[in-house]
């Protein structure tokens, strides 16, 4: 038997009779396929990858939730909520475990980490026992406090989500979070990440789905849209800007 499995072995369907057909989120191509196909997640670093829209910021949410993560960001032992918009997928999934794996889990998510700062400030709930007391990430910059989160909650074995997490990052950072990846991997964790960054996404041994239209599928960096469009434009910004300028 395999005890070397990652904390998330598969993803399916629990309960798909309470996501209704027609209705947002299955409305979401990559929404409809994982509840119809489920979902086998490596162990490393899984990237989803697309435009706007396509729903992998919504997968990265449901997933966490259905690990025990809050859908606002943090660990598995501090739950926190301002104003809840998750939708209901997360409560229809079920996640295959990996056995002998590490339960720690924490959720980065670029759009609420405000309202998870505060939240750590005032309690220490959130913590693994025995951790002291961070520091005050209100009184970083924007950039710094991602930072620190990275260095100081991404430092075990466990189950790491994280949703747009390049949104704060400069160029050099976002190398600095691929090395922290790197890390976790090392150290048997796993990560599923939801990325606009062709420099994250680059990372090497990741795996990379493209998420769109079609759904989802596995593919390469060099084979992205998001690469060939970033590759064309940096060649000649002209030819993009002359279309959104005139």
């Amino acid at each position: 038997m395999d005890f070397d499995q990652p904390p998330v072995v598969r993803i399916t369907a629990d309960d798909p009779g309470s996501l209704a057909p027609g209705r947002w989120p299955m409305t979401i191509p990559a929404v409809a396929q994982l509840v119809a196909e489920g979902l086998d997640l490596p162990k490393g670093v899984t990237f989803l990858v697309g435009e706007n829209g396509s729903g992998k910021s919504t997968l990265v949410e449901a997933v966490a939730m259905a690990y025990g993560l809050s859908p606002e960001g943090g660990s598995r032992q501090g739950m926190h909520t301002t104003r809840a918009t998750e939708s209901p997928l997360g409560g229809a999934l079920r996640l295959q475990r990996g056995l002998g794996a590490p339960r720690w889990g924490f959720f980065l998510r670029a759009e609420t980490m405000h309202g998870w700062y505060t939240y750590f400030e005032q309690t220490a709930s959130g913590l693994p026992s025995g951790r002291p007391p961070g520091p005050s990430y209100h009184e970083m910059s924007h950039g710094e406090s991602f930072l620190e989160v990275l260095e100081t909650r991404f430092d075990a074995p466990g189950f790491y989500c994280l949703d747009e997490p390049e949104a704060a990052l400069s160029f050099s950072s976002t190398l600095g979070l691929i090395a922290r990846l790197a890390d976790v991997v090392a150290q048997r964790g796993q990560v599923l990440c939801a990325t606009h960054s062709p420099v994250l996404a680059a990372m090497p041994g990741a795996t990379i789905l493209e998420v769109g239209d079609w759904g989802l599928r596995r593919t390469t960096w060099e084979e992205l849209e998001l690469v060939q469009h970033w590759r064309a434009y940096l060649d000649d910004p002209r030819r993009y800007l002359r279309h959104v300028l005139e």
